[in-house]
């Protein structure tokens, strides 16, 4: 199994989340996240004060999938989120040891 994190634009909720849907994703976690990039934020003028504003807000996704879904979602992922300018995200994708549902205590992929 593998967890796929793919943090991306507030604009681009509604869309992966429907498109993620589409895919036939079993689950998933939604956060609202500030980060930054290797652009490290910007500068902008509030009543005459320069104001580094270096936290984005962000929007992360939270999948854990069997390892053959990987490829697939990471598609549907990059296909919604791309606007082709700086800020579009990234995704990360790692090993997920075990998984355990709580409630029947079933372990593994039928956990998810």
């Amino acid at each position: 199994m593998k967890r796929i994190t793919a943090i991306v634009r507030p604009e681009k909720l509604e869309p992966l989340k429907e498109a993620l849907f589409a895919a036939k994703v079993g689950g998933m976690t939604i956060s609202q996240v500030n980060g930054c990039g290797s652009q490290h934020g910007w500068k902008e003028y509030y009543r005459g004060t320069e104001v580094l504003l270096n936290m984005v807000p962000k929007v992360k996704f939270e999948l854990v999938v069997a390892d053959d879904e990987v490829d697939g979602l990471v598609k549907v992922i990059t296909e919604t989120a791309r606007t082709g300018n700086v800020g579009d995200g990234k995704i990360f994708v790692s090993p997920i040891d075990e998984v355990i549902r709580i409630r029947t205590d079933e372990r593994g992929e039928s956990a998810v």
